[in-house]
């Protein structure tokens, strides 16, 4: 009898190694749901980068303050970031954090307008946590003129066009 209990728990002890080992199934599965991860990343930054296009709003110059006329524009881009949370979450994504990123043009302080790029995005993060972003999901990234959609910008159309935020997901 005290054989066979301890030959019991003997192979009672092997079976969690067994059931832990891998099967060669679960890198297939793991590479199959970052695709999809992937997939669904990708789909959410081009909606979110099309609606902060069509949604810029404008700042008094050299302020972080928001030039009046910007609620609707604003209430798409939350609506946009709550779109993209159920696609994150239907693909059972679980982590990620939206990030805005703000940018200038080329013109001053490259210190300043890195500073001043950061609290523009910030003053957006703050504005879609009051339409019910949730702070813990969002986050404010200045970048100054470091990533410019038009070089040189020389002219005051081109300026324009650098002095924007993006809105991106990161997983």
């Amino acid at each position: 009898m005290k054989l066979k209990a301890l030959c019991i728990a003997v192979s009672l002890l092997a079976v969690p190694s067994v059931a832990a080992a891998q099967s060669p199934f679960d890198s297939i599965k793991k590479a199959a749901g970052d695709a999809g991860k992937s997939t669904v990343e990708k789909k959410v930054n081009t909606k979110l980068t099309d609606e902060a296009k069509k949604n810029q709003c404008s700042f008094k110059t050299g302020t972080a303050e928001l030039a009046p006329g910007c609620d609707a524009k604003l209430k798409k881009l939350a609506n946009a970031l709550v779109d993209a949370k159920k696609q994150l979450t239907a693909a059972g994504v679980k982590t990620y954090k939206f990030e805005v990123s703000g940018h200038t043009d080329s013109t001053g302080d490259a210190a300043k307008n890195k500073q001043l790029s950061e609290q523009r995005a910030e003053a957006i993060v703050k504005e879609l946590v009051a339409r019910g972003i949730s702070r813990s999901e969002i986050t404010a990234v200045g970048l100054g003129a470091d990533r410019p959609l038009v070089k040189p910008d020389n002219t005051e159309a081109k300026k324009a066009k650098n002095r924007r935020y993006e809105l991106q997901v990161r997983l």
